[in-house]
């Protein structure tokens, strides 16, 4: 544990070195994300300008919701989601050699070997959006809601991860996953939109359970608000850990059946 973490603290200062080298750049993705969930908050702000709640959810809740999904975005865009978006890329060209005849798990190489410190101020973005959701709510944050909120941010971080991965897997498979990858871009795009407490029927068992980014800002938002039951919160666990577990045991499958471009 502590040679791998001395090993991702190399990665995250050699990666720093080289993004300070193109300092234009360096933020570019931070005023992108930015952008991009300053323009959600208005649009939510203006619908909630025309009613007072929408599935049960008033204002103050939606924007915590946003802030919650934009929070989880800045991580995955800070720490991992520009080393995994590479897999298949490094299967199809045979690049994925080169990780596996290395002393280090090639999983946590590529996953923390292009960390983007420039998506990192979003984070404070996120966390301004968030309390100025609560302050909507007018309600007491208690120091175990924040920690159990923290804790929740973590386990989504981690499903998010996972669900990257699963996706990125494929192509050990397959020649294209192009198609899979489009259907994450909508099933995110959607789920950004809506809370998932809006999901009914066979939506929900979608998007709770089988592609799961209806929970990762759904429940989050639900513990900071305080409107949700012990259930849902032990029920979303479970579903991280299934998740986490399949991942990683998908992705060394993955593994035995690469086909390596020296063979």
């Amino acid at each position: 544990m502590r040679r791998n973490l001395r090993f991702i603290i190399m990665l995250f200062k050699m990666k720093l070195s080289k993004m300070m080298m193109y300092r234009l750049s360096f933020f570019g993705a931070t005023f992108v994300d930015g952008s991009l969930f300053i323009l959600w908050l208005l649009m939510f702000n203006v619908i909630y300008s025309q009613v007072d709640s929408i599935g049960g959810w008033n204002r103050g809740q939606a924007i915590v919701f946003l802030g919650t999904f934009s929070l989880l975005n800045a991580i995955n865009m800070t720490i991992y989601f520009f080393g995994v978006i590479g897999i298949p890329g490094k299967i199809r060209s045979g690049e994925l050699d080169h990780y596996l005849t290395k002393p280090i798990n090639p999983l946590l190489r590529i996953t923390f070997e292009n960390i983007n410190i420039g998506s990192a101020p979003l984070i404070l973005l996120s966390i301004g959006i968030i309390a100025y959701g609560v302050s909507l709510q007018n309600i007491a944050v208690h120091l175990g809601t924040v920690l159990l909120y923290i804790m929740f941010i973590i386990l989504m971080a981690v499903l998010y991860y996972d669900m990257e991965l699963i996706i990125r897997t494929v192509p050990f498979f397959v020649i294209s996953a192009s198609s899979i990858e489009r259907i994450e871009i909508a099933a995110l795009d959607l789920t950004m939109r809506v809370p998932g407490v809006l999901f009914k029927g066979v939506f929900k068992i979608l998007f709770y359970f089988i592609l799961p980014y209806g929970i990762m800002a759904t429940i989050p938002t639900q513990i900071v608000t305080n409107s949700v039951s012990p259930l849902k919160i032990t029920a979303s666990a479970g579903i991280v850990f299934v998740f986490t577990v399949f991942a990683q045991w998908f992705w060394r499958f993955g593994l035995k059946n690469y086909k390596s471009a020296s063979s």
